[in-house]
């Protein structure tokens, strides 16, 4: 991130948002894909889980609602990183690693329902967290259409239904 570099206004706010000079970023990551690499790997080595509200339209609920949230705030940093990720091999790495990690944990939800009896032996956890949160990448971030929260609610209900229904399950 020299003089030149086209990112450099991005990196003096990141700078002065963090509260120290710019040099102090420069030299500890010398290119924008080497902080997103970081950034993601520490977002893989935090500890974030899922809510359980004990039932699984209520954590689906839970799920949407926190991606709305990353996705609508404003800037949204969610947005921004997926953005800029695409832009090195490296950091497009390091988004899939996170993304899988994400997802991964999420899958807990899905779990925990086929505990209860909620939905059917063999439901596949990620196919059920996809079909839930899916829409709202796809208009929030690929369309770059805005969604009400009812709306992303609306995805989670349809998701946990669909599983009790038993879509996604190895017996449909």
């Amino acid at each position: 991130m020299n003089e030149g570099c086209p990112h450099r206004a991005a990196g003096d706010r990141n700078a002065a948002r963090s509260g120290v000079h710019r040099t102090t970023v420069y030299r500890r990551w010398k290119t924008v894909a080497g902080l997103l690499v970081d950034l993601l790997h520490a977002g893989i080595d935090d500890t974030w889980e899922p809510a359980n509200t004990g039932e699984l339209e209520g954590d689906l609920i839970k799920l949407n609602r926190e991606v709305h949230a990353a996705l609508t705030a404003s800037p949204s940093i969610t947005q921004a990183v997926i953005a800029a990720s695409f832009r090195t091999p490296e950091a497009a790495e390091a988004l899939t690693q996170f993304w899988s990690d994400r997802y991964t944990r999420s899958e807990v939800v899905v779990r925990r329902a086929l505990d209860r009896g909620e939905v059917p032996p063999g439901t596949d956890a990620h196919q059920v967290v996809m079909t839930a949160t899916a829409p709202l990448y796809h208009q929030l971030v690929l369309l770059r259409r805005p969604m009400p929260r009812a709306t992303a609610d609306r995805y989670a209900r349809a998701a946990a239904a669909g599983a009790r229904a038993g879509l996604g399950s190895s017996h449909t």
